[in-house]
C-alpha cells in the first residue's frame, strides 16, 4: 500500500513562510515519488488534526518552534506516528544555541567564544569586544541577528523594542572573519562542503531564500584538509546532540588560521528544503535527486528518535 504522508508546514514561527515553500516543495516530490500527500498548515489544533488524519508517517518541516524545539516530537511520540528528522531530547538541545555549545565543545568540535546574557543587558553595554555578534537563543534563518562592528559606538537599541519577538536571553559571541561553510549529514555521512558567498551585508534572512541573494560555491574553495575537518566536525556535532535523519551544521572559517580558523556556528534539525537550500543542493552533488531524498526520509521516518 503507497504510504500517507503528512506533510507538517508552516505553524506560527518567524519562520513561517520559509517552512510552507520548503514544505511544498518536499510534499511535490513526495507526491512525484508516488506517496500520498496531505498538506497540513500546522496550528494549535495540530493534535486534534494528527488524531483525524492517521497519517502512516509525518515528515516534519517546520522551521524554528514548535518544529524544532521538540514540541512537535513529542506531540507526535504521544500519538504515536513515525516522523522524520531527530527526535525530542536532540530537537530540543539542538534549537538552544547556548547549551548546544556546551556539548559541541565537551565533543571536540570548535564553537566560537561567547555568552548567553538578557537582551536588555546586551542593548546597554558592549557585551564582548568588538567585532562580535549578537543572536537569538532559539531562531533560525539568521532572524534577528546583529554584526557589532568598531563602528558601532552603542548596541543596537532594537534590542529594546517592546515588540521584540526573539526572547528574552540573547547569545553575544565573537565575530569570526573569513568564509561561510556548510556541510550536511545524509544518511549518517558526511556530504560535500558547500562555501557560501552573500550577495548582501552578511549571511542573513534575504541572502538566504531570495533568488540570487548568495552565491553557492560547491564543493568549496579550501584546503582538502580543511574540508576534511568541516566533514569531520559535522558527523561529530550531529552524534553529540543525538540527531537523526538528515542535519546541517554551519560554520565560519578564518583562512588566514587554516584548520585552526574553523568555528562551528550551530547544527540545523530541519535545514531548508527550498530551490535555494543547501541539503537539496548537496545531496544532489552527491548524485542523490531530490525524489530520492525525500524518499528516503520518508522510509527513514520512526519513533523513539
Amino acid at each position: 500500500m503507497t504510504k500517507h504522508v503528512a506533510f507538517l508546514m508552516g505553524g506560527w514561527s518567524s519562520e513561517r513562510e520559509v517552512s510552507l515553500w520548503s514544505g511544498n516543495a518536499c510534499a511535490d516530490a513526495a507526491e512525484r515519488a508516488g506517496y500520498r500527500v496531505t498538506r497540513v498548515d500546522v496550528a494549535r489544533n495540530i493534535a486534534t488534526v494528527l488524531d483525524e488524519l492517521k497519517p502512516d508517517v509525518a515528515f516534519n518541516i517546520l522551521h524554528g518552534r514548535p518544529g524544532e524545539d521538540g514540541t512537535i516530537q513529542g506531540i507526535l511520540e504521544i500519538l504515536g506516528i513515525p516522523y522524520t528528522h531527530s527526535g525530542v531530547q536532540a530537537s530540543s538541545l539542538a534549537m538552544k544555541k547556548d547549551a548546544a555549545k556546551v556539548m559541541l565543545a565537551a565533543a571536540g568540535v570548535p564553537v566560537p567564544q561567547g555568552m548567553a546574557i538578557s537582551r536588555f543587558a546586551a542593548g546597554k553595554a558592549h557585551a564582548l569586544p568588538r567585532p562580535y555578534v549578537i543572536k537569538p537563543i532559539a531562531e533560525g534563518s539568521s532572524v534577528g541577528v546583529f554584526i557589532v562592528t568598531d563602528k558601532h559606538e552603542h548596541p543596537p537599541q532594537e534590542l529594546f523594542r517592546e515588540d521584540w519577538a526573539f526572547g528574552e536571553i540573547v547569545l553575544c559571541e565573537t565575530y569570526i572573519p573569513g568564509k561561510e561553510l556548510t556541510c550536511a549529514v545524509v544518511k549518517g555521512q558526511a556530504t560535500g562542503v558547500i562555501e557560501i558567498v552573500p550577495k548582501v551585508k552578511f549571511y542573513d534572512y534575504e541572502a538566504k531564500y531570495a533568488p540570487g541573494g548568495s552565491e553557492h560555491v560547491l564543493p568549496a574553495q579550501i584546503p582538502d584538509d580543511v574540508t576534511r575537518a568541516v566533514q569531520r566536525y559535522t558527523v561529530m556535532a550531529n552524534d553529540a546532540l543525538g540527531c537523526r535523519g538528515v542535519t546541517r551544521a554551519d560554520f565560519r572559517f578564518d583562512d588566514s588560521r587554516g584548520v585552526d580558523g574553523l568555528v562551528c556556528l550551530e547544527v540545523n534539525t530541519i535545514p531548508g528544503m527550498t530551490q535555494t537550500s543547501l541539503v537539496p543542493e548537496l545531496a544532489a552533488h552527491a548524485g542523490m535527486s531530490f525524489e530520492d531524498l525525500i524518499s528516503w526520509m520518508i522510509e527513514d521516518a520512526s519513533l523513539n528518535r
